[in-house]
């Protein structure tokens, strides 16, 4: 079943959009099975669980071989504390939920003493639920203006989540409104527009809608994998 739907997505998306599988509370044995139906970007959201599956696949790789999987990709798309960051940061290819002004100071501060440079997305808070984390716009745009102190951060352009509603006025609303954010920052900022070029919109029940708001990639989890295990 997995593969199927990995399958159907990756020929419905357009080839711009990155089909990312949100893998977090599923077992290593279901990334598998997208992997063979050719998904390669897994996202995760707890530290924990992301350094218990890269260890899985490190015993797989010392039985198998050191090419098994060699394609993977993880991304990070949960809150991330700063004193879990030794438990991400070596493994992913992209933080796509930066958050703070104070996570991105310690991503420098340990990309700078471990000599690597984090491609991150920065996530504008949007949504009616005061509970999600995020920047205000204007917060976004003074980061960026100092984007030359980060010297171990690659800006690659932003993540978001629309509220959570069956009310799609309100969820176009949200996308318009990441949208409006995302445009500013590369009009304002081209020096940075050659990496600045992510726009992380959409999940399981409303991607068709981000991709109308030029989403380049969305965040699949229930549609590929069920309910959370």
């Amino acid at each position: 079943m997995i593969k199927e739907i990995v399958y159907r997505l990756n020929k419905e998306l357009p080839a711009t959009v990155k089909l990312v599988a949100v893998s977090k509370f599923h077992p290593f044995e279901a990334i598998q099975e997208a992997y063979e139906a050719g998904q390669r970007i897994f996202a995760e959201s707890r530290p924990q669980e992301l350094l218990a599956k890269v260890k899985r696949l490190e015993e797989l790789r010392a039985e198998r071989g050191e090419d098994y999987m060699s394609g993977i990709q993880w991304h990070f798309i949960g809150h991330l504390q700063t004193n879990k960051l030794k438990m991400v940061l070596p493994y992913v290819s992209l933080v796509q939920s930066v958050d703070s002004e104070r996570l991105l100071n310690a991503i420098q501060t340990w990309g700078a003493a471990n000599g690597k440079v984090i491609p991150v997305l920065l996530e504008p808070h949007v949504a009616a639920e005061e509970t999600k984390q995020g920047f205000a716009p204007e917060e976004v745009y003074e980061i960026l203006q100092k984007s030359s102190e980060y010297d171990y951060i690659r800006f690659c352009g932003l993540m978001g989540m629309a509220t959570f509603t069956d009310d799609e006025s309100v969820v176009r609303a949200d996308f318009a409104a990441l949208r409006s954010i995302y445009d500013n920052c590369r009009e304002r900022f081209d020096s940075l527009a050659a990496d600045f070029n992510e726009f992380s919109i959409g999940m399981s029940d409303d991607y068709p809608l981000a991709i109308s708001y030029g989403s380049t990639m969305v965040r699949i989890g229930s549609m590929i994998f069920g309910e959370r295990g």
